[in-house]
């Protein structure tokens, strides 16, 4: 996906967003905003969303004296801590785990600090358990995972990250098959990282390999889009992508499922659905 005009105010309100977490007066947000603007004005838009927001968080990691969402991040983490043994009794008693744990894991996708400034987890738990699929690959997804034996998993933020860990439980209980997980190898927004990886415990999963991938920062992994990447997911039998970020980037490949909420137009015109839909697509 390429940014469009909608794209624009996005990033200069997060600017805003993210450094009210910092308590930074309104002289410095001007500030940041002003160089955000000069950086856009500055641009062939010919690029994603994700990829433009890559120096948009520099900016405003420079004007905050590092990562403004550490400690929403935290809160989140334990927040989906919290109500993870609850979550994993709805699966096991459930019809059909998989798509149980499944549609957790979509429901996970609204702790986002990009579009969002706050969230309700567990009413989101609730309708998207009560709800269908907006779009349903789900029989395909289960077909898949019945052959494979390597799964490569985009994740995308912290909090989500402990019902993705559910997830990957889930199918683990299932099959015998191996994970690699990837993470963002710096902050970015609210995207979950190495410290969230550990924090939340997925590092006791021995059948899970973690890597990184770029947040636009020298030395934090391989851009999404370039070669390295594109290997990962040749070699892996099963791709999942969650997120809008990370369908804006990986969605023009093929061959891979994508997961998510979805939480703003641009990204429900590419799909054909709604803002609030809950998709399960395989591209």
């Amino acid at each position: 996906m390429r940014v469009r005009p909608d794209c624009i105010p996005c990033f200069l309100r997060q600017v805003v967003n993210a450094l009210r977490l910092s308590s930074i007066d309104d002289s410095r947000i001007e500030r940041a905003q002003r160089e955000v603007m000069t950086y856009l004005l500055s641009l062939d838009w010919d690029l994603s969303p994700p990829e433009i927001d890559y120096v948009v968080q520099r900016v405003i990691r420079e004007y905050a004296g590092g990562d403004p969402y550490r400690e929403v991040k935290k809160r989140s983490n334990d927040e989906a801590l919290s109500i993870y043994g609850e979550c994993e009794r709805i699966v096991e008693s459930s019809e059909d785990p998989l798509r149980t744990a499944v549609k957790l894991a979509i429901a996970g996708n609204v702790i986002d600090f990009g579009p969002y400034t706050s969230y309700d987890l567990k009413g989101t738990i609730d309708r998207v358990l009560k709800s269908d699929l907006s779009i349903d690959h789900y029989p395909l997804l289960k077909e898949k995972f019945q052959r494979a034996s390597r799964i490569l998993y985009f994740s995308d933020n912290a909090g989500e990250i402990v019902l993705d860990k559910l997830l990957v439980e889930t199918m683990l209980s299932l099959r015998e098959v191996r994970f690699t997980f990837v993470v963002k190898g710096g902050p970015m927004i609210n995207d979950a990282t190495l410290e969230d990886f550990y924090y939340v415990s997925f590092s006791d999963i021995d059948a899970v390999e973690v890597r990184t991938v770029s947040n636009g920062d020298e030395g934090t992994g391989p851009d999404r889009r370039s070669e390295e990447v594109l290997k990962w997911i040749r070699e892996h039998d099963l791709v999942i992508s969650k997120g809008q970020g990370n369908y804006e980037i990986l969605g023009e490949f093929n061959g891979i499922f994508h997961m998510l909420l979805v939480k703003c137009p641009v990204v429900a015109a590419d799909l054909n659905a709604s803002v609030g839909d809950i998709v399960l697509i395989y591209r």
